[in-house]
């Protein structure tokens, strides 16, 4: 009896689960699946799904709120075509903590750009290979990067994430000013009768004159001078001295343009002169009270604020509050690029030679199902026809093309395309960057960026641009500086840096030294604490493995020299 019950049982088991098999296969084959068919670069065509499926995104590199990218025109548009929508979130608070966490549990977005601690998770083998999946499902991506294939692959012959901004076509320069520079607030040049303004000393004596007779902005205290430094920006405080010294952005070191040699800048003469320059200026009360405590967005507010007189920082850094300055109509405060060095005989190199940042980007995680739709989306995003929407907008709309093909944007155009809230309702805001996307011109010859076209650069001035570039002899701000100097390994800060190397450690050491000391040492009470804080850090500097640091980044331009990326 209990044996014929166990068959009973076991029988009833198998049609369960064949009936169970049954139900799942036709609600397989009954469920509705779009499809859209593509035609590539080559062009073949290619048939991929559409079924709608929303992804998670998470952006350490920038502080925008928080999406959905079919919210916004062009993410509506991109989601017709592939299926895909993408549950954008950006950075709150410390970004090594946050993505520590995540390695911690394992608990990965979709897709990620982790910017400076990519190494932490391709260390943690948070990234998935993309190179079938390149292949497989993206032609067009694979055509914009395709100079870069090799820049992009790792030691192991992976790639794990797509840098931002190939360059295709013809390289074009900003004729405006979006990388490093002094800032000094416009009306402060008008009110000195706009004198030529070079040296870090002319530069500071001109603000303290302006701040000793104006101690007050529109009702506010003044602040004659701050800096970022808030997280992984601190560079931005910390690369100045090498700038001061006539060099480019090549990161933690300069390379000698006749011998090729990298070496550290950071317990330099270069480093001492700025910080001594800083504590004077503190001690004169000059110095931004916060500048070491205050936060990313309580940098911006400031800046917007209109009290700020003086900065040093990266253009692209700071572009909400200078949007925000002019669209609050004073000319007078918004702010002016200076390229200061230290002495008359140094020949400034602030704007950047054409370059390839392959150390940053973004990656699709371990957690992520069906890749190959994220790729088809990168690929879709990448086209010309997409990248004219990201960067230029609808046609008619947000620009115009004349008779020989130029795009060019009129009055009520560029007043468009600054309002903040329509480039966030289009989406430019969220697409513009931390994409997969393009730089240099379109195959007709127009540029990728606006910005980069003449034709916008020049209409995009205001009266009150027109009046400080006449009055120093200038069509566009940019002619102030210096034209960049060939550097073929530019920027050397991208080479990629094996975890655990020697040159790795020195890396995180020295920049924890770096904020721990460069505060301390700007802030000293007098010479003699200045002078021993100064000591001990160069001396804790020194202990450091300098020589590995140097030889690899050494190799890395002689590499490049070569061609060998």
């Amino acid at each position: 009896m209990l044996k014929r019950s166990y068959l009973l049982l076991l029988m009833l088991s198998f049609v369960l689960i064949f009936a169970a098999c049954s139900n799942k296969e036709e609600a397989t084959n009954n469920k509705e699946t779009n499809t859209n068919t593509e035609t590539t670069t080559d062009g073949e065509t290619a048939t991929i799904d559409t079924t709608p499926v929303t992804y998670s995104y998470f952006n350490a590199a920038t502080s925008l709120k928080d999406i959905d990218t079919n919210t916004t025109r062009i993410g509506k548009i991109l989601e017709e075509k592939t299926g895909v929508n993408f549950k954008v979130e950006h950075l709150v608070g410390d970004m090594n903590t946050r993505i520590g966490v995540m390695v911690a549990s394992g608990d990965y977005p979709d897709v990620i750009v982790p910017d400076a601690a990519i190494d932490t998770l391709l260390d943690a083998g948070a990234l998935i290979p993309l190179n079938a999946l390149l292949e497989e499902h993206a032609p067009d991506l694979m055509a914009a990067y395709g100079d870069y294939i090799q820049h992009m692959t790792q030691p192991d012959g992976n790639i794990y994430y797509i840098p931002f901004g190939a360059t295709v076509n013809e390289y074009i320069p900003n004729p405006n000013i979006d990388q490093g520079a002094f800032w000094i607030q416009r009306g402060i040049l008008k009110d000195a009768g706009f004198p030529e303004i070079k040296t870090l000393d002319q530069y500071f004596e001109l603000i303290e004159s302006y701040a000793k007779a104006n101690p007050q902005i529109d009702g506010m205290n003044a602040i004659p001078f701050t800096g970022l430094t808030y997280d992984w920006r601190f560079f931005a405080f910390s690369n100045v001295p090498n700038h001061l010294a006539g060099y480019p952005n090549d990161g933690g070191v300069m390379i000698d343009m006749n011998t090729n040699v990298a070496s550290v800048y950071a317990d330099s003469d270069y480093a001492k002169r700025y910080l001594q320059k800083l504590n004077e200026v503190n001690a004169k009360g000059m110095l931004d009270r916060e500048m070491f405590v205050a936060n990313y967005d309580e940098y911006l507010a400031k800046l917007t604020s209109g009290r700020v007189l003086g900065f040093f920082d990266y253009g692209w850094q700071w572009g909400q509050a200078r949007d925000a300055l002019r669209t609050a109509g004073n000319p007078d405060r918004e702010f002016m690029a200076l390229p200061i060095v230290f002495d008359e005989n140094i020949k400034d190199q602030y704007l950047d030679p054409p370059a390839f940042t392959n150390n940053r980007g973004v990656g699709i995680t371990v957690n992520a199902k069906n890749p190959e739709r994220i790729i088809q989306f990168w690929n879709e995003l990448v086209k010309e026809e997409t990248q004219k929407l990201v960067m230029w907008g609808f046609e008619g709309e947000h620009y115009s093309v004349d008779a020989n093909g130029r795009f060019y944007r009129t009055e009520e155009q560029i007043a468009l395309t600054q309002k903040q809230e329509e480039r966030d309702a289009l989406g430019m805001t969220y697409f513009e960057w931390s994409w997969p996307r393009i730089n240099g011109s379109f195959s007709d010859g127009n540029a990728v960026e606006p910005r980069r076209q003449p034709e916008v650069a020049l209409a995009s001035y205001t009266e009150g641009d027109k009046e400080y570039l006449n009055a120093y002899g200038i069509e566009t701000f940019a002619q102030l500086f210096s034209d960049p100097d060939d550097r073929p390994w530019y920027p050397v800060w991208s080479a990629n840096m094996e975890q655990g190397s020697p040159q790795q450690i020195f890396n995180q050491q020295a920049d924890e030294l770096v904020r721990r000391y460069y505060p301390r040492i700007v802030l000293a009470a007098n010479e003699a604490e200045f002078e021993a804080q100064w000591n001990e850090f160069q001396t804790n500097y020194r202990k450091l493995d300098v020589a590995s640091y140097e030889n690899f980044y050494t190799e890395v331009v002689k590499q490049r020299i070569r061609g060998e990326w």
